[in-house]
This record gives structure tokens, C-alpha cells and sequence, in this order.
């Protein structure tokens, strides 16, 4: 099984029996949110929409799942939600099955959602692979599986010898986590991550060295950087997660 990856999304494909399409955090209707702040946007949410769309009819899936965060606003569903989100799943439907993991972003989305539609907050294995946002601990069904998720919206900087630098651009962390924190429960098999950027294409994220042993998941706590592998958006291989070098200014 190879992970195909689609960097226009970005977005990330599992093919075993059947063929799933996986994004994270795609937060439609975040302008809203940024309106409150005070900084005035037209809602981008069709042109995110088609750019998924794309991917859907280049990839094929029987399944899509969305990693969390599909909305943006939390607690509550705003005006523009309300108005964008029966059309975006509706466009969705049409072309394939649709799944949402549900992320600590996603109150409310459940109005929306068939009752098939809506995975449990602590993920779920599809045609053997784990599914999740990545917000909480993870359910110990998707022990000993590759889980996919999203929340950590990862990005890579690189740096070479003279200070030339690749920054902020979305990648994959591929790494095993340790379980032991979270229950007794063991495996034959290694629990493995593999971490998912976001799609919403101003999202940003957290440098990618970063995130093993931070406090912004129960799942960054249990990486085990020592197995981590890193990736580009379009599945370029980049390094051995103990091998990517600081950012110079790190040591000045």
C-alpha cells in the first residue's frame, strides 16, 4: 500500500479494497471569523471547493474523508456556514461517499451530516487504515494500524549550508507513536501517524520539528521522533525526522 499524494489539496489517498481521499482542516467559512477580527475577505469557500473537487475526479475514491475541521467557527455554526455548507456537501455527495472525522472545530456539523457520515470523535478504521482528526486520544480500535490525521497542520522549512531556506510550505510526518500513555492494550503491529497538512490554503502550521513532544495533542506527546520520516506535499521524500537541520537563526 502507497500513500498517493495530491499537493494541488493537499490531500492524500489509501488504496487497499477500496480507494479513500483523505484532507484535513479544509475550515470553510473561516472568513466570518476573520471578519470579526477585523480583517474583511470574500468567502474563498468556492474556489476551496473546487480545487477538492478536482482532486475527486482526478483520484476516483469511493471514499472522501475530511480529518476535522470542516468548519472554522467554534462554538457555534455562523451565517455563512449555515448558507455554504448545505451546497458543499451536496456537491460532494454527488461525486462519491462522504466521511467526516470530526474535529474540535465541527459543533454543530452534525445537522448537516446523513446518519453515516459522521465518524466517532476518537476515529474509526477504514478497510484497515485509522481515521481521525488527531485533537484527543485516539480510540484503541486504531491501535496497531497507520492512522491519518489532521489538527497539527504540519509545514517544512529547510535550510542548507548557506542559509537558503524552503519555508512554511504543507508536509507529511510519518512516525510511530507510543501507546503505553494511553492504555495496556498491546499490538503485533507499530501504531503509526501519519500527519496530514492542512487544506486551507492560508492556514499556515507548525514546523513540522516542532511538533513531537508538544502539548498541542495527546498524539504530538506520543510521536517517537526517532522513527519519524518527512515528506513534501507531492510525497517528495525529504529526510529522516532526526536529520532536518534547525532554522539558523535557532542558534544566534
Amino acid at each position: 500500500m502507497e500513500p498517493e499524494f495530491y499537493p494541488t489539496g493537499p490531500a492524500v489517498a489509501i488504496e487497499r479494497r477500496e480507494k479513500v481521499l483523505a484532507i484535513a482542516d479544509p475550515h470553510f467559512g473561516v472568513e466570518a471569523d476573520l471578519h470579526r477580527k477585523g480583517l474583511h475577505f470574500e468567502s474563498r469557500s468556492a474556489l476551496r471547493l473546487e480545487r477538492l473537487m478536482e482532486i475527486i475526479e482526478e483520484s476516483d475514491p469511493d471514499y472522501l474523508v475530511v480529518l476535522g475541521d470542516l468548519k472554522h467557527m467554534i462554538p457555534y455554526v455562523t451565517r455563512q456556514e449555515k448558507a455554504e455548507m448545505p451546497q458543499i456537501l451536496k456537491t460532494i455527495r454527488r461525486e462519491t461517499e462522504f466521511r467526516l472525522a470530526p474535529g474540535n472545530h465541527d459543533t454543530g456539523l452534525e445537522h448537516y451530516l446523513l446518519s453515516d457520515e459522521l465518524l466517532p470523535a476518537s476515529g474509526a478504521v477504514i478497510d484497515g487504515t485509522g481515521y481521525f482528526h488527531g485533537h484527543m486520544i485516539p480510540d484503541e480500535t486504531l491501535f496497531g494500524h497507520l492512522i491519518v490525521c489532521g489538527h497539527h497542520h504540519p509545514v517544512v522549512n529547510l535550510y542548507d549550508d548557506v542559509g537558503c531556506a524552503l519555508r512554511g510550505t504543507p508536509g507529511y510526518l510519518l512516525a510511530e507513536v507510543d501507546t503505553k500513555a494511553w492504555t495496556e492494550v498491546q499490538t503485533e503491529s507499530p501504531t503509526r501517524v501519519l500527519l496530514v497538512p492542512a487544506f486551507y490554503e492560508l492556514a499556515g502550521g507548525m514546523d513540522v520539528r516542532l511538533i513531537p513532544g508538544s502539548k498541542v495533542s495527546p498524539i504530538a506527546k506520543a510521536i517517537r521522533p526517532e522513527t519519524g520520516e518527512v515528506f513534501l506535499k507531492d510525497g517528495t521524500y525529504v529526510a529522516p525526522f532526526t536529520e532536518l537541520r534547525p532554522d539558523p537563526l535557532e542558534a544566534k
